[in-house]
C-alpha cells in the first residue's frame, strides 16, 4: 500500500493483473518530502492510477517497471531509464496480520461492496496494525468512489530505496500522515493482496486523468 521513510519520502506499489478498462499494469507512487506526488506507470495515464488520482499529483510518466522476487517474502522494484529506482521490500506475517487475514476469509462477497462495512473495517484496521488512518472506501481526487478489498496482508519489516542516486533512508512514520483524497497512506509499511473497484468514469462528474510528463 505504501512505505514511509525517515527522509520524508513515501513509496507505493500497485500491480493490477487484470482490469476492466485496459491491459494489466504496474505503477509506483512517489511522494517527496515537500508533499509532491508522482505516479510512474507501465501504461497510459488514462488506463492506470492517474485516471483516479491524477488531479492530486504533480506528474506522471510511462516506464518499464520490474518486480523481482528474491525470496518468498522479499522483492525488488526497479525502474531503469530516465528515472533510476531500486526499491527493496521485505514483508512478514505478524500475529495481527495473521488474525486479520483469517478474518477476511470469512467476509461474504457482499461485504466488500458495502460502504458502511468497509468504513468500519478501515477504522478498526488502522489502529490494530499501528498504521494510522486507513480508508477502504471513499472518493479519489478525481471524484470517483473507490472500494478496496484486502484479502491477505503482511507488515513490511524492512525496506530500502535509492531514487536517482538518493538513499531514501529507513522506514519510519511521517510526522503527519499523508493521503490522496480519501485514500490514506499507512504510517507503517503494509503489503496487501486483494482487489479494488472504482466508479466508472463520467466526464460530467469526474476529472480527467492528468497527462503531465
Amino acid at each position: 500500500m505504501s512505505v514511509p521513510f525517515d527522509s520524508g519520502h513515501v513509496l507505493g506499489l500497485r500491480r493490477f493483473i487484470v482490469t476492466s478498462i485496459g491491459p494489466s499494469y504496474t505503477s509506483v507512487w512517489h511522494r517527496d518530502p515537500s508533499g509532491n506526488w508522482t505516479i510512474y506507470t507501465t501504461v497510459d495515464a488514462t488506463l492506470s492510477c492517474p485516471r483516479y488520482f491524477g488531479s492530486a499529483i504533480s506528474a506522471t510518466s510511462v516506464h518499464r517497471i520490474d518486480i523481482t522476487w528474491t525470496a518468498d517474502f522479499r522483492f525488488t522494484v526497479s525502474i531503469a531509464d530516465a528515472l533510476e529506482l531500486t526499491w527493496n521490500v521485505s514483508a512478514a506475517a505478524t500475529p495481527m496480520t495473521r488474525l486479520m487475514s483469517t478474518a477476511m476469509t470469512m467476509v461474504p462477497e457482499a461485504g466488500w461492496h458495502n460502504a458502511s462495512f468497509l468504513k468500519a473495517m478501515g477504522k478498526a484496521a488502522g489502529p490494530s496494525l499501528r498504521a494510522g488512518r486507513m480508508g477502504l472506501t471513499g472518493t479519489t481526487p478525481n471524484r470517483q468512489v473507490f472500494r478496496a478489498g484486502p484479502k491477505k496482508i503482511w507488515a513490511v519489516d524492512d525496506s530500502t530505496a535509492v531514487l536517482n542516486g538518493t538513499n531514501l533512508g529507513r522506514i519510519r512514520p511521517l510526522a503527519e500522515q499523508t493521503r490522496l483524497g480519501d485514500f490514506w497512506m499507512p504510517q507503517r509499511g503494509i503489503f496487501m493482496l486483494g482487489s479494488a473497484t472504482f466508479e466508472p468514469f463520467d466526464p460530467a462528474r469526474h476529472l480527467a486523468a492528468t497527462t503531465t510528463a
